[in-house]
């Protein structure tokens, strides 16, 4: 099912096993939070995480914030039962990490049905390894719950024995066939996370590089990050702006029975005012979450 428009310029990685982290979440100015079992959980913390995302989210005072929990994966001793806790939490979806099969989709879409989770619960997937690029197509349509892709550039790197640079070459080829695939599909997906939080200018190169990529948004690791990402990845006012002209001059056009449309010397098509509608949209889906969050 085609992934609702919806802000997800900044969305943030949280600890489940740090309280502290996930009361100050409630203030942050991010689009989504992504409440981490996994990677961010020690193995002997993970069942008391659980239970603490748990009574986080009962508690809410999470505002209009898109929700999701990263579970882990059900190969490990942990997967199953966080399948089953996500199914009567108050989320918006489930992110599976690494996934490398259509299967792996279908099991846990299966594990969360069992348990009761409602239809509105989402399956958002980590693309994390070469494996799980190569067979993105088959994840992407694996379910009606998929709706969303997540790049882990950090273990793809890994993977591809490749090193991090400045302009992510490297990555080139996965990002532009998970972005065809997610596209194809009518799914969200955001760029992975930046590791170096000392490196401000790579940080904001990398927004700027995922933007103009096609990236919905980016995933974040630290909190100091949200603001830059809330900006790079909104239309400008600018964009805006110009967005309106376009739709309002394309109407114009049509109520006149005119066939040709030109806005600032530029001859407008079909294709240019659904970009603008989209830009519209997204700016007033952010005006509202900006709103939502402050009440």
């Amino acid at each position: 099912m085609p992934a609702p428009l919806r802000p997800r310029r900044s969305v943030l990685f949280m600890p489940g096993s740090n309280a502290r982290a996930l009361e100050k979440a409630q203030s942050l100015a991010a689009d989504g939070l992504i409440f981490d079992l996994e990677d961010a959980v020690a193995p002997d913390a993970k069942r008391s995480a659980r239970d603490s995302v748990a009574r986080a989210l009962a508690a809410g005072n999470y505002g209009r914030r898109e929700l999701m929990l990263r579970v882990n994966a059900l190969t490990t001793e942990w997967g199953h039962a966080d399948l089953v806790a996500a199914a009567s939490m108050p989320i918006d979806a489930v992110l599976l990490p690494k996934v490398e099969s259509a299967d792996a989709v279908r099991q846990a879409q299966a594990v969360l049905v069992e348990a009761g989770a409602p239809e509105r619960l989402a399956i958002w997937c980590m693309i994390e390894t070469p494996r799980g690029v190569l067979r993105s197509e088959g994840i992407a349509s694996a379910g009606t719950r998929v709706t969303g892709l997540v790049m882990g550039t950090a273990d793809l790197t890994k993977d591809l024995r490749a090193r991090h640079t400045r302009d992510r070459l490297p990555l080139m080829t996965a990002f532009g066939h998970c972005l065809l695939i997610a596209r194809a599909f009518g799914l969200a997906i955001l760029d992975g996370v930046h590791l170096d939080l000392a490196d401000d200018e790579g940080f904001l190169a990398a927004c700027r590089q995922g933007r103009d990529l096609g990236f919905d948004g980016k995933t974040l690791i630290h909190p100091k990050t949200i603001a830059a990402a809330n900006a790079i990845f909104a239309p400008s006012s600018e964009e805006v702006t110009s967005a309106r002209r376009i739709i309002a001059a394309h109407a114009e056009a049509i109520a006149a029975g005119t066939g040709i449309v030109v806005v600032d010397g530029k001859l407008i098509e079909s294709l240019h005012v659904q970009s603008a509608q989209q830009t519209v949209a997204l700016a007033e889906a952010i005006a509202s979450l900006d709103h939502g969050s402050q009440s």
